[in-house]
Formats: structure tokens, C-alpha cells, sequence
């Protein structure tokens, strides 16, 4: 399949947001990445509930939302009602992941499992056929611009033999880092979406940019 662009909002102008999202809603980008954060599960505080129901109403693309907070299950049924399209939990941050799955899918969403840089493909065995997405993190969780992790490339590689052997339909999404230089190794490896901040949003050209990843 094609390989899908979910550029990440974290990086967009949020003083004319505006702009940004009817730039995104023009452009080749497949989703748009939400990255939320809490501040306690990462080091780091982004945006809720008021911002996401905002850029919800004049998106036009299905909204890919990522949590990186402690307890995420406390917010499935409000994730829903926004119409996300996908919900990914931090596998570190759900005691009872199973559960959590189930009940995002219940909800009428998409499930995803993040895994943070450390945090080993194998620990996914059991959950792997459940999910509709794993999203590696290639850098630690918590703040945009960061470098990219090159051990992503190999975890990626691991992650699509684990799908394969599994018989599973998940997808895989790269978020972190990612850029003219990090996508192609990244597809090459299995990747299916990339989640890009900084390269788009900094570009001058930024549908240039989403363009150059699809491709």
C-alpha cells in the first residue's frame, strides 16, 4: 500500500491554527496527528479537549490522536465524540491494555498501541492481532524537533515480522524525527504511516513536504 503522511499538530502554528488545518485539508496528508500530553506521563503539557473539539470542526481528515498521558481509558467515550477516527494508548501507560482495546473499539474507533523508544516489539505478542495500529516512538515522548532514534529502523524491521508471523492486519506508524532522511529506511523496513512535525510545519513549502514523504 501507499505509505500515509499524519503530520503532527504539535508542530503547527497554534497562533493561527486556522491557517495550518486548511493548509493540512488541502494537501496530500492522509490523517492528523493529535499529540496530547499530561505533563505527568511525559515531560511535557500540549493541548485537550477545547483545542481538539476546535480543529475537529474544520478538518476535513480523519484525526489520528495520540495520548501520552497517564490513564487515557478515563477519556475513550469523549475521544469518540469528537469523531476521532483512531485512539492510540501508550502501552506503558495501561495497566490493563486488553481492556482498553476493546473498549476503544466498542466506541466505534480505531485502537492503537504506542511503545516508547525502550519498550521491546515482543512484549506486544499477545495483543498484537487486537490492534488496528502500533506507532513506534523514534524519539522519547514528550516534545517536538527532536533526533531521530535509529534503532527505530531495526524495531520497525521487528515489528513487521511480528505482524506477518501473527497473521495480524495492524498497521505500523513512525512518529518522531521523521523526515527526508529517516522516511525511506523506515519504509523500507515496514513502515505504512509516517507522523512528521517539524520537517512539514518548518518547511516553507510544507505541502511540498507531506508530497515528499508520500512519495
Amino acid at each position: 500500500m501507499a505509505t500515509l503522511v499524519s503530520p503532527s499538530l504539535l508542530s503547527a502554528n497554534f497562533a493561527n491554527l486556522q491557517a495550518d488545518i486548511e493548509m493540512i485539508n488541502r494537501s496530500e496528508a492522509d490523517w492528523l496527528h493529535l499529540d496530547v500530553m499530561d505533563g505527568v506521563f511525559v515531560p511535557n503539557i500540549s493541548f485537550g479537549f477545547p483545542v481538539m473539539e476546535a480543529v475537529a470542526k474544520i478538518c476535513k481528515k480523519p484525526l489520528d490522536v495520540h495520548y501520552m498521558i497517564v490513564h487515557p481509558e478515563h477519556y475513550i467515550e469523549q475521544t469518540a465524540r469528537l469523531g476521532a477516527m483512531m485512539m492510540n494508548v501508550h502501552y506503558e501507560a495501561c495497566t490493563h491494555l486488553h481492556r482498553t482495546v476493546q473498549e476503544i473499539h466498542a466506541a466505534g474507533m480505531k485502537a492503537g498501541v504506542t511503545l516508547n523508544p525502550h519498550t521491546p516489539v515482543a512484549l506486544l505478542e499477545d495483543i498484537i492481532c487486537d490492534v488496528d495500529m502500533v506507532l513506534l516512538m523514534s524519539v522519547n515522548p514528550g516534545f517536538g524537533g527532536q533526533k531521530f532514534i535509529a534503532n527505530a529502523v531495526k524495531k520497525t524491521s521487528q515489528l513487521r515480522d511480528l505482524i506477518n508471523r501473527s497473521g495480524s492486519q495492524a498497521l505500523i506508524e513512525i512518529d518522531g524525527g521523521v523526515d527526508d532522511k529517516s522516511a525511506p529506511l523506515l519504509i523500507e523496513a515496514g513502515a505504512d504511516v509516517l507522523v512528521s512535525g517539524s520537517y512539514i510545519f518548518k518547511s516553507p513549502q510544507p505541502e511540498e513536504a507531506i508530497k515528499s514523504l508520500k512519495r
